[in-house]
């Protein structure tokens, strides 16, 4: 179960939660772009068809999907840091928000023979809506990650779970 919470500032999403995998394996999850279309996104929600990603700093990535209604969304950014299986930050532009510039970092860390996996998305406090809406996406997209990771569940395979 991951735990989220938005900062007293209005700032930032911050959650975390475990992943009985190791992180070598939670990071290739988050980072190999055939792995991603794999896991992100939900049936009766949308759907990433195409997910590109020059892992490297200063490298660009781009998820392009469709909502259940059939319409387009994307989201991309550039790399920031990069130490794997310990970091990964990037920028976030997403479409449905006009691709306003928020930042989004992942910790990885050993614990318990798993991943304890840090997630903070920041830059909001000049986007209310937005914080609202990534606050109630992020917990599915940990989820959806989760499952994918320990129980090889995709989108195509898993139960409708969080919404």
């Amino acid at each position: 179960m991951s735990t989220l919470a938005l900062t007293p500032d209005q700032d930032a999403i911050h959650g975390e939660i475990f992943i009985a995998a190791p992180p070598e394996r939670v990071y290739q999850a988050i980072t190999d772009p055939l792995q991603l279309l794999q896991w992100w996104g939900q049936s009766g929600m949308y759907r990433c068809v195409d997910w590109e990603a020059d892992l490297r700093v200063g490298g660009k990535w781009k998820s392009v999907g469709t909502s259940e209604a059939g319409g387009q969304f994307q989201v991309e950014g550039e790399y920031l840091e990069i130490v794997p299986p310990k970091l990964l930050i990037y920028t976030w532009r997403s479409s449905w928000r006009d691709f306003r510039e928020s930042k989004v970092r992942w910790d990885l860390t050993p614990s318990n023979g798993g991943t304890l996996l840090k997630i903070r998305h920041s830059g909001l406090a000049e986007d209310p809506e937005g914080a609202k809406n990534y606050g109630g996406g992020w917990p599915r997209v940990l989820a959806w990650m989760q499952a994918f990771v320990e129980r090889g569940e995709t989108v195509d395979t898993r139960n409708a779970g969080p919404s």
